[in-house]
């Protein structure tokens, strides 16, 4: 029973506060004036009788009611109900400083306005009973009005002492003593909530999606505000949210009517639900924090930095569905033909419970089982019950939901379990849901009929619950006549009687004293558990249970390693160590291991031990902290159990080796395990005891076992009144006793896992910093103080050392927190609380001596047998600068190495050991997969490439995890994820790092592999060298110093020198007639000169010099000669300067450069100044056709922009030095332009008029649609804007140059045909270019543009314009061509595009290693290898770099010169030189053509090799940006697109991008000729003794390397005359180089061709000793481990090697690859002429006649490291490259066919034969095979005439004289003495002697004139 009402309270206004602000409340009266004692009178209530603020108003308004809500400081909710009517205020009291008043000053003639005035009737209650609350005051307020005769005392002493009953569903009838009579009925149930209709009228307002989204966002704790005009409705609203919340109690803010003056509130930082007039909302645009519903709109508005956890699925829709059938139930028939008629939703009364029955299935859904996983911890003197959170979670797999996480950890759940987990109380009807329909509701899932039948059947018994009986008494209320309000009152509202009041309830309280108090009846009973959630795991089907078959395994692996069958256990292991990946194997394996404990101990030997660790370790490390699958549970009493005799007395146990995982950190884990065993141990005392009074049967028993922890200790709860005080006293000390036990177990368990073996290291501790974690509760526990007392432990500074005092102390800081915590929950006493601290330490330190002698005995064990460690294979000069470390190497993210979908076994990981030599960084070892233990993976990249490492965090492994891991990332697109072994110290691998480091950046370059080769490891170690060929090196620094001295003189020095006769690399004849070396008068006095540094003895520097790739290539071009240019030779355009032969002018230029004959030097010095870097336009080659050339040089300085880019109108006061060097560029370029025949001949003018428009219409329209037209070209690399801006106005060279605008398209003359170009690889008809397809015509460029184009490309109009071509175009970079204006009378054009920078290709390249080589599987589709590529932008650059290349290429072709000038000149500007020239001249796609190529423009012109790969220590900052390789893509490419105009091979292209980083050889080391002059490489001493094996050049390792094999070869090279390649750029035509992704794991690189061949050498060698094996022809390739390119059978090794087998049977000496090679191609050219027909599919691959009708896409040819092979597949990915066969399927290997090779190029012998030579001192004489070579000015000998190692060189620029010679003792005999001779050098005289007289004289006589023409 409670009081209906405990106060009623008279508010008014109060007129003495009124002021200048709004106006204020005042209570007025309160009855009983006296408190009561349970209910104290809430302050502030005048507050919320007006919530929008105290006013008068100058209308009379109609009274209104509303309830607020007002909370207590103790949670206790009172309500407050508010009747407010409006009351005229007397006219004497003053009104002037009301805000309605307006104020006159003549105030005695004007009536002051009739002002009104609020006054409320407020009842206060702790009863919700809002339609009796309105009916009371609306009482009281009629009398008033109307003038009842009925005293209002009388009435509020009634109301003030009503008394009825709470709940039990009576019905009470009151009178307040007016004539009035009401029935207030009472729920059955007060637990649940009675709403009325206001669940139905939230769920109108807003929808069904809005609620559900308040209904989340209560549930999940954010800030929800109400907004409404109608204070009742806000009331209503909040009330229907808090009901559908139900049974979760909301336990924050909660004020549905927030008062005006308590705006401020809504600033809080903890949530609420709060309700607010509408007439705020401009107060709420500062809420960002604030979910705002407009009940009257119908809207909720979500800021944007909210994001609400939705229900999960399948409940989400589930409810969203059943709320649409209880709202709108004709929705589900409203497209039947005949809908049935009586189908009508429910009043709302129903509709409301309906809703709300919705809502309680939900939450009978969400928390089904819940009570499984509640967990009791005491039972007397009160119950103690936690919720274990992350077995819920686990069990229904909504462990992830984020919804389900942040409703558990809410504060309404923990109210939940305080409420409801106790096992002995009252139930109600979500009890009865949980407990018996959970099985109706998992069937009815999916059927919405049945569900909605469920839910009324819900709604029923709400519906009753609110209203048990179904006729309720009639209402008698006095109601006030209509319009009562309005008539003018003669009085205010009377003060009452407060006397007459209290006098009333005195009476009351004297009869309620005489009455005997009124008991409420709890009907308590043992709540039922429900089934488990586990069965909605099963039903469902989420957790896939493994296989029968992998549970098999892991109950055979645990059999056979208890009887002790070890080598079976052996094989099954990484079987079993696989299955241990599910979770149901992972259960089976706790089961097994238990089967093997007895008595709580089992004892294994050594190897049983160790399996049984490896096999926890890999259950253990897929397990989470949480332990949601609850293995680290199971498994914990059993690491305690199993364990191992070290010696005497000494024993380890398991969880000594399993301690490196998460789990045995975390707080939570441990607080669940201690609950788990205390509810056990509970639950067995309470049983024992039952068993100790029962004598019942055994059946009995049997029940008795199977009862619940909470079945128990329900029934101990209900026995417990009926227990004497002694009883329960003892219950209570047995309890504590139970708890206390389990600390002190759980104290010692802590210890076990959390002390390291070698307390030394530390690395739990260091790792997770237990010592200072803090105490994150995962329990619900009431009156929980455990922070407050672990703090008071807790006084260490948080500093933790790896000491082992400090471990220890670390430990004993979290035991101590973990025991307050739980020892407080459960109720443990203080004095055993210190008890137990007291003891902890003790503990530890005991358990630390006990480690200690575990540690010491375990380092005496033998060592596990681990694989041998494989020593790699090494270069001759290659050390080792490491020993091999044991290390395991892990997989990446490439699937080949995983096995994965490409087949066969998994590779990796591997176990082996990492070397560092001073070469390459290896690993050598073997997989960890039996079924692949056979085999040898290698994994290495040159030191010099490596680009990063880090240390990656622990992966927990089947095996003890390593200490330290290690990620190394190379530019050879390798990687390596290295994972350390315990016996390798920390130290070690910081060592290890080091000299990584050292050796990838020396602090010199000559400090690097390819300078140090061959020296021992320390010299490498040394930071300082002596430097290696004193005297040479001292020779080129002397040349520099003397040089620089002689600045200031001026003079011609003549000194004769007679260059050797140079190579047949494309040099005409005339080049002998260069007989003397001039310096041209021009010569200014700054000029470095060579010559008067040149003494006698280094006359061969000179020699050299013009020896350079850049003179030979200058000759063959027909660009002038360095005799003819010194002696200005009027008859050639161009010549050679030698302006910057000392390096004066720019030193990243070579010495000979090429300008227009009619420059001088000293205007050459001029100009430099001008341009970056002082790279001035040079040219670099010439087209033989159009006689027009391509120049390249470096972009213009800033400044220098400035000053060429001046007004073209701008007044200059006179020549300027900005002027003059102007116009000295003007001339520089005009004198280009003069030099092209058919300019020069129109006096500098072109007007085309050669070319005539029948040229135009003969042309062939295929050809014109295959062609593009250039200004396509320019429009696409200058953006593919349709227009340009117009200030690109000026051109780069001064006043007077031309820029390219797009601006004004005009139409312009086809010239001439171009000639016949190759477009892509396929030449038919039917292609077209890619290009042609575009038909904007906008620029005016080389006479190519029409007015209009037909659909197949021609011009559409007969009409042709004919115009002006540009004699040169100017390729410059647009952001600084910015405000150049056009000049139309000069002849050159500027092209401004937009190129990427090195900055770009840097980032560029790291995103592609990344794409490429991933260190890691991609989980997502956002890091996906294609998208990952795409984000690269590696191809975009290369479409950009070929699109700008195919327009110089048709710029040079039609005619028009092309200066290439962009950045620094040495990076874009080289790339795109490079490969203009490769497309444009054939000569450039052989092997001697493309090195001629890389030296000339990459090596010459100054290439930043050493900066842009930083090699060194200075350069490391700049990072690594492949340039290079980025062309060398490029002509990858284009070999792709056309794989017949290429000698050289695919193969050829990845050696040279694998070897430019590598630093193997010296040819791409430093930054420019100058560099290398000074450290002595750009030349070597003649005659100097090389190492057979040991190559300084890569160049001379090529040549070599091709004697022996065709690997560099292209078997389908067949070149056409004069072809220029025009490839398509587009990415769609690009493929991704296989460089970059493929690798082989069972050889490694196949670029280092001495390890690849010895160890096939080996491999050959092996089979062939083993003659007693079985010979096998068949070998299983692997793809992830083998190259399938060497192990595929081929034709061309087949026809080798049958046509050595035929010259073996006839007899003949088997001859060189090559020259069988040629003849099988000439034989099969005459057969296909003589039979007249086309050839077949084999002879494709061999015909060198193949005209315009070839395919990339029928024959080509594998590539690998060894052999030669063919594949004749279709497939388009494969490269067009020879390929290197190896012997290992049982054929003989191919590589001693091809061991006297040699390329036309490599040798030119003027003369040979045979000759004696004598040795040195004391040696004999002996027959040698003499070639005498006039090209490289040497005499060479061999062994015999087949040999083709060169046994020595004689150089004959050091012979001094041949002359005839004496018989010496020891000659051969029976020689006439005329026949020796000797030739004196420099250095020694040699003894020769020939066959006879004549023979020597030939060989005299060819000597000298050699030395002649010299």
């Amino acid at each position: 029973m409670a009081r209906l009402a405990d106060y009623f309270v008279l508010v008014g206004y109060d007129h003495d506060k009124r002021g200048s602000g709004d106006g204020q409340g005042r209570i007025l009266q309160r009855f009983p004036e006296k408190e009561w004692e349970d209910n104290p009178f809430p302050e502030g209530i005048q507050l919320f009788c007006q919530p929008g603020g105290w006013q008068l108003v100058l209308e009379r308004k109609s009274p209104n009611f509303l309830v607020a809500v007002l909370t207590d400081i103790n949670s206790e909710r009172h309500y407050c109900a508010c009747f407010t009517f409006w009351e005229a205020v007397e006219s004497s009291q003053p009104q002037q400083n009301h805000a309605n008043v307006t104020e006159e000053e003549d105030s005695k003639f004007i009536q002051a306005p009739q002002l009104f005035a609020p006054k409320s009737l407020v009842l206060v209650s702790q009863l919700d009973h809002t339609e009796v609350f309105r009916n009371c005051l609306g009482l009281i307020y009629t009398i008033y009005i109307d003038c009842l005769d009925f005293p209002l005392e009388t009435v509020i002493g009634n109301l003030l002492t009503c008394i009825i009953p709470i709940t039990g569903g009576s019905q009470r009838t009151i009178t307040l003593g007016a004539g009035d009579r009401q029935v207030i009925q009472t729920p059955i149930n007060d637990a649940l909530p009675v709403t009325g209709c206001s669940v139905a009228l939230f769920l109108k307002q807003l929808g069904i999606n809005n609620v559900l989204d308040l209904f989340c966002a209560a549930l999940t704790e954010h800030k929800i505000l109400f907004l409404s005009s109608s204070y009742q409705r806000l009331t209503e609203a909040c009330r229907a949210l808090l009901a559908l919340m139900f049974p979760l109690k909301y336990s924050f803010t909660y004020i549905p009517i927030l008062p005006a003056q308590l705006i401020e509130v809504l600033c809080s930082p903890t949530p609420f639900i709060i309700g607010i007039h509408s007439s705020f909302r401009a107060d709420m645009q500062d809420l960002l924090d604030v979910i705002v519903a407009d009940l009257d709109g119908g809207t909720v508005v979500i800021p944007e930095c909210i994001h609400i956890s939705v229900l999960p699925e399948p409940y989400l829709i589930q409810t969203q569905t059943a709320l649409c059938m209880v709202l709108d139930p004709e929705l589900e028939y409203a497209d039947y033909a005949f809908p049935p008629s009586s189908l009508s939703a429910s009043s709302m009364k129903f509709q409301d419970k309906e809703i709300r029955a919705v809502f309680l299935h939900l939450f009978a859904q969400l928390f089904q089982g819940y009570r499984w996983s509640l967990q009791i911890i005491r039972v007397h003197p009160e119950p103690v019950i936690r919720f274990h959170k992350v077995a819920f979670l686990a069990q229904r797999i909504l462990l992830d939901d984020d919804f389900l996480i942040k409703v558990l950890d809410g504060m309404a759940f923990a109210g939940f379990v305080s409420e409801r987990g106790s096992p002995y109380r009252s139930c109600d009807l979500f009890d009865e849901l949980v407990a018996n329909d959970i099985e109706r509701i998992r069937a009815e899932e999916g059927n919405p009929q049945k569900v909605l039948k469920h839910i009324k059947e819900i709604s029923e018994k709400l519906h009753r619950n609110e209203n048990p009986y179904p006729a309720v008494a009639m209402h008698k209320i006095q109601k006030p006549t209509e319009g009562s309000h309005l008539r003018l009152q003669r009085s205010t509202f009377p003060q009452l009687d407060e006397g007459m009041v209290q006098w009333f309830i005195d009476q009351a309280t004297a009869k309620l004293k005489n009455v005997p108090p009124a008991v409420k009846v709890e009907m308590k009973c043992i709540v039922p558990m429900g089934p488990p959630s586990a069965a909605v795991i099963d039903r469902n089907g989420i957790v896939l249970a493994n296989s029968a078959r992998r549970l098999e395994v892991v109950r055979n692996c645990i059999t056979y390693i208890f009887e002790n069958k070890l080598l079976e256990a052996k094989k099954l292991l990484p079987a079993m160590l696989r299955a241990l990946k599910g979770r149901a194997a992972r259960q089976c394996l706790t089961q097994e291991l238990n089967l093997h404990v007895l008595q709580n101990r089992a004892v294994l030997d050594h190897q049983q031990f160790d399996y049984v660790v490896r096999m926890m370790n890999c259950a253990l490390q897929d397990c989470t902290p949480l332990d949601e699958h609850l293995v680290a549970a199971t498994l914990l009493p059993l690491v305690t159990a199993f364990c191992r005799k070290l010696g005497s007395g000494v024993t380890q146990f398991a969880y000594s080796c399993v301690q490196e995982h998460l789990v045995w950190t975390n707080l939570q884990f441990w607080e669940a395990m201690f609950y788990n065993d205390v509810q056990h141990h509970i639950r067995a005392l309470y049983l024992e005891m039952e068993c100790d009074h029962l004598t019942e049967t055994g059946s009995v028993n049997g029940e008795r076992e199977q009862k619940s922890a909470l079945g128990v200790a329900a029934e101990q709860l209900r026995l417990w009144p009926t227990y004497s005080k002694e009883k329960q006293q003892e219950l209570i000390d047995k309890e504590e006793s139970t708890v206390y036990s389990q600390a002190i177990h759980y104290g010692n368990r802590l210890t076990y896992l959390l002390l390291p073996l070698d307390t030394s290291k530390n690395r739990l501790l260091r790792s997770t910093a237990i010592g200072d974690m803090e105490s994150v509760s995962n329990s619900f526990v009431t009156n929980s103080i455990a922070g407050s007392v672990a703090e008071s432990y807790d006084t260490e500074s948080g500093f933790e050392d790896a000491e082992t005092s400090d471990v220890a102390n670390s430990v004993v800081r979290f035991i101590n927190r973990f025991v307050d915590k739980v020892c407080t929950e459960s109720g443990v006493s203080s004095d055993h609380l210190k008890a137990l601290h007291a003891n902890l330490p003790d503990i530890v330190q005991m358990h630390i001596e006990t480690l200690d002698a575990v540690h010491r005995e375990s380092k005496r064990l033998p060592p596990i047998q681990k694989p041998k460690l494989l020593r790699p294979s090494l270069l001759i000069g290659e050390d080792l600068v490491m020993e091999g470390l044991r290390v395991f190497l892990e997989p990446d993210g490439r699937e080949e190495s995983m096995g994965g979908s490409v087949g066969g076994p998994t590779i990796l990981p591997a176990e082996g050991a990492i070397f560092l030599t001073t070469y390459r960084i290896i690993f050598k070892g073997v997989p960890t997969e039996t079924l692949a233990g056979e085999q040898t993976v290698i994994r290495s990249f040159p030191v010099a490439s490596f680009t990063k490492d880090k240390r990656i965090s622990p992966h927990l492994r089947a095996e003890q995890e390593p200490q330290d891991r290690l990620q190394l990332r190379s530019s050879t697109f390798q990687l390596m994820k290295i994972a350390f072994d315990e016996e390798v110290g920390s130290e070690m691998v910081e060592l290890f790092r080091k000299h990584i480091h050292k050796l990838r950046y020396p602090q010199y370059v000559h400090s690097s592999f390819a300078f140090t080769v061959g020296q021992s490891v320390k010299q490498v170690m040394e930071p300082k060298q002596k430097e290696k060929n004193p005297s040479l090196r001292t020779m080129s620094k002397n040349i520099m110093k003397n040089a620089k001295k002689t600045i200031g003189r001026q003079y011609v020095t003549r000194k004769k020198f007679t260059p050797p006769t140079l190579d047949q690399r494309g040099i005409p004849a005339h080049g002998d007639n260069l007989d003397q070396i001039s310096v041209s008068e021009e010569v200014e006095q700054s000029a470095l000169t060579l010559s008067s540094t040149i003494r006698s003895s280094d006359k061969s520097t000179m020699s050299h010099m013009i020896e350079r790739a850049c003179c030979r290539d200058y000759q063959r071009l027909g660009l002038g000669t360095l005799s003819n240019s010194l002696t200005r030779s009027k008859n050639e355009p161009f010549r050679i300067t030698t302006v910057n032969r000392m390096y004066g002018v720019c030193r990243s230029y070579p010495s000979l450069l090429i300008i227009p004959q009619t420059i001088q030097d000293s205007t050459m010095q001029r100009i430099s100044r001008c341009y970056r870097q002082n790279r001035f336009p040079v040219v670099c080659w010439k087209n033989s056709r159009t006689k027009s050339v391509l120049l390249r040089s470096a972009g213009l300085h800033g400044k220098s922009v400035v000053g060429f880019f001046k007004s073209q109108n701008a007044p200059t006061a006179g020549p300027s030095q900005t002027d003059s060097t102007s116009l000295e560029q003007e001339k520089y370029l005009q004198a280009v332009i003069n030099s092209m025949p058919h300019y020069a001949d129109t006096g500098g003018r072109n007007t085309l008029s050669g070319f005539t428009s029948a040229h135009m219409h003969s042309s062939d329209s295929s050809d014109k649609q295959r062609q593009p037209k250039i200004g396509v070209l320019i429009k696409q690399v200058m953006g593919g804007k349709e227009d340009v801006p117009s200030t690109f106005s000026r051109g780069v060279l001064g006043n007077r140059a031309r820029v390219i605008t797009l601006a004004n398209p005009r139409a312009t003359v086809k010239g001439r045909e171009s000639p016949q170009g190759k477009w892509g690889s396929i030449r038919g008809s039917g292609r077209l270019s890619a290009y042609s397809l575009n038909s904007d015509v906008g620029i005016r460029l080389a006479g190519k543009e029409t007015l209009s184009l037909q659909a197949n490309g021609g011009p559409s109009d007969a009409h042709y314009f004919r115009q002006q071509r540009a004699g040169l175009y100017i390729i410059g970079d647009k952001s600084q061509l910015k405000g150049a204006k056009q000049d139309p009378l000069q002849q050159w054009e500027v092209v401004p595009i937009e190129i990427f920078d090195v900055r770009q290709v840097k980032n560029s390249f790291k995103k592609l290693m990344k794409a490429c080589v991933p260190s890691s599987a991609c989980t997502e589709s956002n890091t996906s290898y294609y998208h990952s590529l795409e984000e690269s932008d590696w191809l975009s650059q290369l479409h950009k770099l070929l699109q700008v290349s195919v327009l110089v290429v048709e710029l040079l072709d039609n005619g028009s010169s092309v200066l290439i000038s962009l950045e620094d000149g040495w990076d874009v500007t080289t790339q795109v030189v490079s490969l203009v020239q490769l497309l444009s001249d054939q000569h450039y796609r052989t092997l001697e053509g493309f090195r001629l190529l890389v030296e000339k423009e990459w090596l010459s012109f100054g290439h930043r090799f050493s900066h842009r790969g930083a090699q060194t220590m200075a350069s490391q900052s700049s990072g690594f940006t492949p340039v290079f390789l980025q062309f060398l893509d490029c002509v990858h490419q284009i070999h792709l697109q056309f794989p017949m105009e290429f000698e050289f091979s695919q193969y050829y292209l990845k050696f040279l991008a694998y070897h430019y980083v590598s630093n193997r050889f010296r040819t791409f080391l430093l930054d420019s000729d100058h560099e290398r002059i000074e450290l002595g490489l750009m030349y070597e001493e003649k005659g100097e003794k090389k190492s057979q094996h040991i190559y300084k050049s890569v160049w001379d390792y090529i040549d070599r390397l091709s004697k022996k094999t065709p690997i560099f070869f292209n078997y389908l090279y067949a070149p056409e005359d004069g072809e220029v390649l025009r490839p398509y750029g587009n990415i769609s035509n690009m493929k991704v180089w296989d460089y970059y992704t493929h690798e082989t794991l069972s050889e490694g690189p196949p670029y280092d061709w001495e390890l690849v061949y010895g160890r096939r050498e080996q491999v050959d060698d092996g089979e062939r000793m083993d003659t007693m094996a079985p010979q096998t022809h068949r070998k299983i390739v692997w793809p992830c481990y083998d190259n399938q390119n060497k192990t595929e059978p081929d034709a061309i090794s087949k026809l080798l090697e049958e046509m050595q087998m035929l010259e073996c049977e006839l007899g003949q000496v088997p001859g060189k690859w090559k020259e069988t090679w040629d003849k099988i191609k000439t034989t099969q050219r005459t057969e296909s002429m003589q039979e007249g027909k086309h050839l077949s599919s084999s002879s494709l691959l061999i015909s060198s006649s193949l005209s315009h009708h070839r395919r990339s896409q029928c024959v080509y040819l594998h590539e690998a490291a060894v052999g030669s092979t063919l594949n004749l597949s279709l497939d388009t990915d494969s490269s067009a490259t020879s390929t290197p066969s190896s012997g290992i399927m049982g054929r003989k290997s191919t590589s001693t066919l091809y061991s006297q090779f040699q390329t036309s190029e490599s040798e030119h012998r003027s003369y040979e034969g045979i000759l004696y030579k004598r040795g040195a001192l004391l040696k004999a004489w002996k027959s040698r095979w003499f070639v005498l070579d006039k090209t490289k000015h040497q005499l060479r000998y061999y062994d015999s005439k087949s040999d083709i190692d060169v046994k020595g060189i004689v150089d004959l620029a050091e012979v001094e004289s041949v002359t005839l010679g004496t018989v010496a003792m020891g000659a051969p005999k029976n020689i006439e003495e005329k026949a020796f001779f000797d030739l004196k050098t420099t250095k020694r005289v040699y003894n020769f002697c020939a066959q006879d007289c004549q023979s020597a004289q030939q060989w005299i006589d060819k000597i000298q004139s050699c030395l002649s023409d010299a």
